[in-house]
């Protein structure tokens, strides 16, 4: 679950699923442009797979925002330009 302030009005505002994906050989590099980049999403807790594979790494974040353009300004843009955008919302599994 995203912080409070990135959950601002949970019934109005979209959120979307940012997927960002980095060769293994990137990690530092993809680390190292949160420096100095404001965002309500540094150390903050995400899934990601870095640690765990060997293959391509991927990190993810929810994002409350009113649309796609907004979600990516949570991003520094090397992070920005390999990450997908999805629009997601809650759904009941029966």
């Amino acid at each position: 679950m995203p912080p409070l302030s990135l959950r601002a009005n949970t019934l109005t505002m979209p959120r979307f699923m940012l997927v960002h994906s980095h060769r293994p050989s990137e990690c530092k590099v993809a680390f190292a442009a949160w420096r100095g980049f404001e965002s309500p999403l540094r150390h903050a807790a995400t899934p990601g797979s870095c640690a765990v594979s060997a293959d391509m790494h991927r990190i993810w974040w929810a994002v409350d925002a009113p649309d796609e353009q907004a979600a990516f300004a949570h991003l520094p843009p090397w992070v920005a330009e390999r990450t997908a955008a999805e629009r997601v919302s809650q759904v009941t599994i029966p």
